[in-house]
């Protein structure tokens, strides 16, 4: 039988996956691994498509190991200049002799 390609699927899915092609799955990094739902398989080993024999156990990794990226955009560092404080300002014009105006801004 051939490996199943788990990479990319949420941690339920991978396991439905691996249940239905008669592959066992183990999660070194994740101790909790039944309990896990939502995260990613990131990498997996043996590689999808390898002919293996039924119950084999494929383990598959939810973190990059180092220096094996993670993508991610790069530092995120603050931009300047900052956004300036105060919270929302009306950009509308004053209008100092509008005084029944409710939306007037007042200074």
């Amino acid at each position: 039988m051939r490996v199943p390609r788990l990479v990319g699927l949420m941690a339920v899915d991978a396991r439905e996956t691996a249940e239905a092609r008669g592959v066992l799955l183990a999660a070194p990094d994740r101790p909790d691994f039944g309990l896990t739902v939502v995260d990613y398989v990131v990498r997996q080993y043996p590689l999808p498509g390898s002919e293996v024999p039924r119950g084999t156990v494929v383990t598959v990794w939810f973190d990059f190991g180092e220096g094996e990226g993670g993508g991610g955009a790069g530092v995120r560092e603050p931009r300047l200049p900052a956004p300036p404080s105060g919270g929302l300002q009306r950009e509308l014009d004053v209008l100092p002799d509008a005084p029944d105006d409710p939306f007037a801004l007042r200074m």
